[in-house]
């Protein structure tokens, strides 16, 4: 790094540090936006909103309950709840009550052999949502871009009528970041999403609102999509579990934008709910004919894993450091799994971890394996126009002439600085091959890495903005192309989730869901959020 690239940073991170402190100051004086809390849950057991979606999916099957009675529950909890946190934004409930009501007229007419239809439609009569950028057919599909506002969808996305096909039935589609390339869910459509546990903070992105309407309880299981993290960030902010699967098994197809170049390889599509049990059923399904090359049906014995922890990634420059909350919660999975499992973890340190963030700034912007370019995002913005100027759009914004949120313009900035030195972007591209290759080495078919979600716990609103590279935690894994599974840890002091993300090889991904089954085991998962969070 030259020398005025230190001073430059340097003088960035007094800039974001003294900015965060003018937050907080007024936050501590009470200026800001007062913490809202959710409509109080069901507390009893037996509610459908606290069930896993394969146990709800069994009780439907046996006729023990109606999946017209779980999806007015889940419609009745989302109508409690969106008035707060903004999650979902465009319903098909009329339509998915009519689709439960066939379920349960099918189910009642028949006296079907139960086993037969676990293996025909495993989540009969299960309710599900999905983020927006996902196509359902009849439903908006403009991921937060205001030009798209009004487009619906003509058919159902590839993950999506998976699920279908498996019987579940779609409530509607969660809100994102604009155009799925921010972590904050906030765009000119359809406004912020709210974090259920601190109503001050973030959900994440881009599949924020799915991570939002989980963690509230109003659906079982969701739908989200990752090319840097956005399904895990929204997992770790909202205390659910989510599924960043081995890239290139479950298909991508029907989202928008549609990735292209390299990032076609980066992004990937996966399961996102409340519980572990759920994430390889749900993935089984969503992978469809690939699944097989998961080997998901194979047993893991936790015991006969090697394990592996970093605490953080080695000292970049452009990321913050790791909160001690996550840390010492870290220590605690390793005190659990060792003394749980009679394992040894072992500390492990990879340099090149410290350059996540320009690694997967340089792939993003790779040709695809065909050789074709990848789609600028400034022409992502302009959509079925021409490509937008993000100085332009810089210029109009604090007049409210720009038709994109300042994160979108910021990244269309930002992208073309980072295209000014081809030269070191190649250095970066070669030196993610040699990550890849030492790692997939290491772990080897039984090795499972420990690694932070994000370097702090969810941020509040606009915060972002002063650490945007902080994603580089979870990024830096969609270039490998590994598949990580985000887990919950329970909450911090400040009652907002912590987590951690378990790193498996490729097409290792049943390992990296046992673990997820153990940790919830020892740390309790997802924790309703509707508790009273005090007057801070």
């Amino acid at each position: 790094m030259h020398v005025m690239e230190r001073v430059v940073l340097a003088l960035l991170r007094l800039l974001s540090q003294t900015l965060l402190l003018v937050m907080a100051a007024w936050r501590w004086l009470g200026l800001s936006a007062p913490r809202v809390p959710l409509p109080p849950l069901d507390a009893s057991p037996s509610s459908p909103l606290l069930l896993p979606a394969t146990e709800l999916a069994g009780r439907i099957r046996r006729r023990e309950v109606r999946s017209v009675a779980v999806l007015n529950a889940c419609i009745d909890r989302i109508r409690a709840i969106n008035p707060v946190v903004n999650a979902v934004v465009a319903d098909r409930f009329v339509e998915a009550l009519a689709e439960a009501a066939r379920v349960d007229e099918r189910l009642a007419s028949t006296t079907g052999d139960e086993k037969k239809l676990e293996e025909e439609t495993p989540l009969l009569g299960v309710p599900f949502t999905a983020k927006e950028a996902f196509a359902i057919q009849g439903l908006p599909n403009s991921s937060g871009l205001l030009s798209r506002n009004g487009v619906r969808s003509q058919q159902d996305a590839a993950a999506v009528a998976a699920l279908r096909r498996a019987g579940a039935i779609p409530l509607g589609v969660t809100n994102c970041s604009e155009l799925c390339m921010w972590y904050e869910s906030s765009n000119l459509v359809y406004g912020l999403t709210r974090n259920p546990y601190d109503t001050r903070r973030i959900v994440g992105g881009s599949s924020g609102g799915e991570g939002a309407v989980l963690a509230a309880a109003g659906c079982a299981i969701g739908i989200g999509s990752d090319i840097g993290g956005s399904i895990r960030m929204p997992a770790f902010f909202n205390g659910i579990f989510g599924h960043k699967p081995t890239a290139g098994v479950v298909p991508n197809g029907g989202q928008f934008p549609n990735a292209s170049g390299a990032q076609g390889e980066l992004l990937v599509t996966g399961p996102m709910c409340r519980y572990a049990q759920d994430l390889l059923p749900v993935l089984r399904i969503m992978a469809g004919p690939k699944a097989s090359l998961l080997k998901l049906e194979e047993e893991v014995d936790l015991r006969r894993l090697r394990f592996f922890s970093m605490e953080h990634d080695g000292g970049s420059p452009y990321v913050g450091r790791v909160h001690a909350e996550l840390i010492a919660a870290q220590r605690r999975v390793v005190a659990h799994l060792q003394e749980r499992l009679g394992v040894q973890v072992q500390s492990l340190a990879l340099d090149k971890f410290k350059f996540s963030f320009q690694i997967w700034s340089a792939t993003m912007s790779l040709p695809g394996k065909d050789g074709k370019p990848a789609q600028s995002f400034a022409e992502l913005m302009g959509d079925r126009g021409p490509a937008v100027s993000p100085r332009w759009e810089l210029l109009k914004w604090p007049l409210g002439l720009s038709r994109h949120t300042l994160p979108a313009i910021g990244l269309g900035l930002m992208e073309s600085l980072a295209n000014l030195n081809p030269k070191a972007a190649a250095g970066f591209v070669r030196l993610g091959g040699e990550l890849r290759a030492e790692l997939s080495a290491l772990l080897g078919d039984d090795g499972v890495l420990l690694y932070p979600s994000h370097p702090c716990p969810a941020p509040f609103h606009s915060e972002p903005m002063l650490t945007p590279f902080n994603f580089a935690y979870t990024g830096i894994f969609n270039v490998l192309g590994l598949p990580v599974t985000q887990c919950p840890l329970g909450l911090g002091k400040d009652h907002v989730p912590l987590g951690i993300q378990v790193v498996g090889n490729h097409r290792q991904d049943r390992l990296t869901l046992a673990v997820a089954r153990e940790l919830e085991r020892g740390f309790g998962g997802w924790v309703k959020p509707d508790r009273d969070p005090g007057a801070n």
